[in-house]
């Protein structure tokens, strides 16, 4: 049973920046998919970015060229460093793992654990 544990949010000013960490037991990440979504309050939970087990990245239009989603095989950790941060963002951010590694699968049901979530508050 894999364990998803997120940490790394806060309250940041607009402009700011912050990076979250998800640390998986468990489970070795190194083929699997990872994720990231968030949820705003009232809103539906929506996909933030995906890194494959390849390595290959893929982002929501609301955050392309702001943050970044990486992982170290090492630590078992995926990372998203999020910058340019906008109230908008303000979410409650969760990390997912995809057992099916590859593509570009971003439906939350693709997704089969999920950490407990981080809040991330952006002031403006």
């Amino acid at each position: 049973q894999v364990q998803l544990v997120e940490s790394g949010g806060g309250l940041v000013q607009s402009g700011g920046s912050l990076r979250l960490s998800c640390a998986a037991s468990g489970r070795t990440l190194s083929t699997d998919a990872m994720g990231w979504f968030r949820q705003a309050p009232g809103k539906e939970r929506e996909f933030v970015a995906r890194i494959s087990g390849g390595g290959t990245t893929y982002y929501a239009d609301s955050v392309k060229g702001r943050f970044t989603i990486s992982r170290d095989s090492a630590k078992n950790t995926v990372y998203l460093q999020m910058n340019s941060l906008k109230p908008e963002d303000t979410a409650v951010y969760y990390c997912a793992l995809d057992h099916y590694g590859f593509g570009f699968r971003t439906r939350t049901s693709d997704f089969g654990s999920w950490g407990q979530g981080t809040q991330v508050t952006v002031s403006s």
